[in-house]
């Protein structure tokens, strides 16, 4: 409202102050406001089906690609000609060169932990674990930690997931597609999650040490084929995710001595079929534990990683998980282990996603599994106020 005793000839100029002050304004309050959107940005691209990424504190980045390369990344995106003294891999199917997690002085330990898997002639192989010493361009001192025993023959299956906590490495092995009760047998490798110390010995407190019918290494067993292993940062509890058949994707909390099912509890069903499984007897079977969270229709989870202690991000305490069925990237919104909300992230990429690794800014790091393969980095959006 203006005042009487402004002249009229003023107000034009009183307004046009008022509509500037207004524009400033507006300019200052969009400057201020939170990002709304996430960012995505390619870093690299031309990689051959990568399969994991590690994240380097100078900015860059060790990338494994199936066909058995390791690789590293500069900051700005420079792909390096393949890392020397990778062992020989068996690349066919699934397998290759897996996983791979820095140990927790890399910095100046330059040790690294990397999952492949080896050929073992007349057409079998076993999922191996190893670690390695890198050093400019070159790895060095090899030693393998664990191999899957016996060998088996099939591309399928391998697992191959890692995570290390204070001293131990755990390493997760996939049922091979071999004759599903395996996963059952304590006896066999397959279908477990083990535990080992970090040189490659069985610690006296893993759950089936001294017991005859069972493999030491041993942590967990009734698992199909785990693609996700991560500790949670907040309370240092360990998940695990992994492929059901035809649908029954999972996460599991894995404790010690633990039975999580497969095959005889499974949400999923015979390829051929579309039937349970004639092993299976239900969704739940005396003795074996639950998932914590369950997909009837299978996103083919592959990589995980948590977002914590960001409360500036709007993503934070939240769980990611590559997808390979959905071609997308899961997001999960976490109030402690309890999972109150998912969102589907990157589905207009329409690129399997292998594995998801987030970095200490809280910036998520994805790489799509493709003959042309990309390392991406998805900025998260800003906190509400």
């Amino acid at each position: 409202m203006i005042p009487r005793r402004v002249p009229w000839r003023v107000v034009p100029l009183l307004c046009a102050l008022a509509l500037s002050a207004c524009d400033a304004a507006r300019q200052a309050s969009a400057s201020a406001a939170p990002r709304t959107e996430a960012q995505l940005q390619t870093i690299a691209r031309g990689l051959e089906h990568p399969w994991a990424v590690a994240l380097l504190d100078d900015g860059s980045f060790l990338v494994t690609e199936r066909p058995g390369r390791l690789r590293r990344i500069s900051a700005d995106g420079v792909v390096s000609p393949p890392i020397a003294g990778v062992p020989k891999v068996w690349a066919h199917g699934q397998a290759g060169l897996l996983d791979l997690v820095l140990a927790p002085d890399f910095a100046s330990s330059h040790r690294l932990y990397f999952t492949y898997v080896e050929p073992a002639g007349d057409g079998s192989s076993r999922t191996t674990a190893a670690t390695a010493t890198l050093r400019g361009d070159a790895l060095s001192g090899l030693q393998v930690l664990y191999r899957e025993a016996p060998a088996m023959s099939g591309e399928a299956n391998f697992g191959s997931r890692l995570a290390l906590d204070d001293g131990h490495v755990f390493i997760t092995q996939g049922d091979r597609f071999a004759p599903r009760m395996r996963a059952q047998q304590l006896s066999a490798s397959e279908g477990k999650l083990m535990r080992l110390d970090v040189d490659g010995s069985v610690p006296d407190d893993n759950p089936f040490v001294g017991r005859k019918d069972a493999l030491p290494q041993t942590w967990s067993y009734g698992h199909r084929n785990s693609q996700g292993l991560v500790f949670d940062p907040r309370t240092g509890t360990l998940w695990e995710s992994e492929h059901g058949p035809r649908g029954g994707d999972e996460i599991n909390l894995p404790r010690p001595g633990s039975n999580y099912g497969w095959p005889i509890a499974s949400f999923g069903m015979d390829y051929a079929t579309d039937r349970p499984y004639p092993d299976t007897v239900g969704t739940s079977a005396p003795g074996t534990q639950p998932p914590h969270h369950v997909w009837r229709k299978s996103p083919g989870l592959s990589g995980m990683a948590f977002l914590a202690g960001h409360p500036e991000l709007a993503w934070n305490n939240s769980l990611f998980l590559g997808a390979l069925a959905d071609r997308n990237l899961i997001r999960l919104s976490l109030d402690g282990d309890r999972i109150v909300a998912e969102e589907r992230l990157l589905g207009e990429l329409g690129a399997r996603i292998r594995d998801v690794r987030v970095g200490r800014e809280g910036d998520v790091y994805v790489l799509t599994d493709e003959d042309d393969g990309r390392l991406l980095r998805l900025r998260p959006p800003a906190a509400a106020n």
